[in-house]
């Protein structure tokens, strides 16, 4: 189970950095759109298809934001309960409990500015906290190193 509990920490890290590239790659692909005469107005989001191939981008990042990685991160928790590693439910509730919070941010950034811009810095103390639990589990799985004992 401790291995269990250092892949899901692994992978919420990795689908944090997921989430990073695909709204940038998104963001990238707008910024090109709008050059070539695109408008970027609430009928873009609200047509149901993608005016550009990097909205797919934008569309990775709301579904791994809202159902990928809080299942990763509810997994991380029920599988540190049976892990045993030290602070292993403390290190998985954190993650959880940013998870939560980077779900809110994420919903009321569209209509807070500022909000969105909290999404950011949350997102960097998510991926923080994800490796710190990995690195927890790993420490653990890892065979204590065997110290020669000098002779006299």
């Amino acid at each position: 189970m401790k291995q269990v509990y250092k892949v899901l920490a692994y992978l919420v890290a990795i689908e944090v950095a997921v989430q990073a590239s695909m709204v940038v790659w998104f963001d990238a692909g707008l910024s090109k759109w709008i050059d070539g005469g695109g408008v970027a107005d609430k009928t873009l989001v609200e047509s149901g298809e993608a005016p550009f191939p990097e909205f797919l981008g934008v569309i990775i990042h709301g579904m791994n934001g809202m159902f990928v990685i809080p299942a990763l991160a509810l997994l991380l928790l029920i599988s540190s309960f049976w892990a045993k590693v030290p602070g292993a439910v403390k290190a998985a509730g954190l993650v959880l409990l940013l998870v939560v919070l980077q779900v809110t941010f994420g919903l009321f950034g569209h209509d807070i500015p500022l909000v969105g811009a909290v999404h950011g810095i949350n997102a960097l103390l998510l991926f923080g906290s994800a490796i710190y639990a990995a690195r927890r589990g790993a420490a653990v799985s890892a065979p204590a190193a065997v110290h020669p004992v000098a002779n006299g």
